[in-house]
């Protein structure tokens, strides 16, 4: 993602904040943006950080996963309070890179998912799929003093869309080759694919969730060693373990691997209850720790595999898996990936091994559809999301 020396009215600054579904914290990231705004961008990063949330904060967070928990009280607090604390992460990455508020154009937000439910819902004739991000904008700007574009699904979603997954967009526009079709794969809480095929138009992209991807790894971590671990660090309990076929054969049988295209997923589906099974068979059949772990790692990478499988291959056979996110530090997730995807002759490399940068990817990735809201241009891929039309994502707050 090299810069270009071009006219100084074509260049600007842009700053993406990003919080998973795993919520280890907020990434933010500066980028140098060249090319007329809406056309065809030529990006370079700035600065990127990651502040880990205060333990009262991801704890709080975790609560409002259960709708149970979510009273409005609890999430429109929580919807200021890190609208406060994504405003700090984004001075704090543009003093790192060294320039000023005023040289920024545009923040973008993805903000903080609590729940997501895409798929239709039928209530007196409207369709009344919905999803819910906090992290108010209007508290970002105004501490910021930067125009701040927020809440970006629920556009895509107005036009009939899933709201997901948006990066797609972005990934087309800095991935694309001529000669290779690659697919970009995603691993943090949940996994998702994106497929770019080679010398492709906008309108071969397609993409969708894969499935779980370390939300089930972490929490079942969580359970195992609570108040000591949140998360398989370099894979070493997955390592000291081994697979279990016959839970892995059962977990293999969840319904979402065989839906249809277009599709996304979260915690409703792989969440607490899900874990709350886990950990249930866990102890109905003398599993040790290591085992379940070594079995949720490998069912990410089977997922993976699988997805490939089943809607891509036969369409788009590929050449090379690029993986991003925390999963791609997993070494033994990376492991059981390759080995399920090099049985198919797709070569599988990390975001550094391809010269990018892992955990930046999604907030510059937000950086830069907050630069085409700026420019009143279209920012979704309506055959990656389902959306009737292409749209303009995002709340503008200035």
């Amino acid at each position: 993602m090299a810069s270009i020396s071009l006219p100084s009215h074509d260049r600007r600054y842009a700053v993406g904040l990003m919080s998973g579904t795993s919520v280890d914290g907020i990434d933010a990231a500066v980028i140098e943006i060249n090319g007329v705004p809406g056309g065809q961008p030529h990006v370079r990063l700035i600065a990127f950080e990651n502040k880990p949330y205060p333990a009262k904060v991801r704890e709080e967070i975790f609560a409002l996963f259960d709708p149970k928990e979510a009273a409005i009280d609890r999430v429109g607090r929580m919807n200021i309070w890190l609208g406060e604390l994504f405003a700090e992460s984004a001075l704090s990455a543009i003093a790192a890179a060294g320039i000023e508020p005023k040289d920024i154009a545009v923040i973008g937000s993805h903000g903080q998912t609590i729940y997501h439910a895409p798929e239709a819902h039928d209530v007196d004739g409207y369709n009344l799929h919905y999803t819910v991000q906090i992290g108010e904008g209007a508290v970002i700007s105004a501490r910021t003093g930067i125009p701040c574009v927020s809440d970006f699904r629920v556009a895509d979603m107005a036009v009939g869309g899933q709201g997901a997954p948006l990066v797609p967009f972005t990934e087309y526009l800095l991935y694309r080759e001529d000669n290779r079709t690659l697919l970009l794969q995603n691993i943090g809480g949940i996994g998702n694919i994106t497929v770019i095929p080679a010398g492709g138009t906008p309108d071969q992209v397609f993409a969708f969730d894969t499935g779980p991807g370390n939300m089930l790894i972490d929490g079942v971590v969580a359970r195992l060693y609570p108040g000591e671990k949140t998360m398989d660090t370099g894979g070493a309990i997955a390592h000291r373990g081994d697979v279990n076929s016959d839970l892995l054969r059962m977990l293999q049988q969840e319904a979402y691997y065989s839906l249809p295209l277009p599709k996304s997923t979260g915690r409703e589906r792989f969440g607490t209850s899900y874990i709350d099974g886990l950990i249930r068979y866990q102890q109905e059949n003398s599993l040790s720790s290591d085992d379940i772990v070594a079995t949720v790692t490998m069912l990410t990478a089977w997922s993976i595999g699988e997805a490939y499988s089943r809607f891509i291959r036969h369409r788009h056979p590929a050449d090379m898996m690029i993986v991003g996110g925390g999963g791609s530090y997993n070494p033994v997730l990376m492991k059981f990936l390759k080995h399920e995807l090099e049985s198919m002759n797709v070569q599988v490399v990390t975001q550094e091994e391809a010269g990018y940068r892992s955990d930046a990817k999604e907030a510059i990735a937000f950086a830069l559809l907050a630069d085409y809201t700026m420019a009143a241009k279209p920012n979704n891929l309506p055959v990656v999301t389902g959306a009737q039309r292409a749209v303009i994502l995002g709340k503008i707050s200035y």
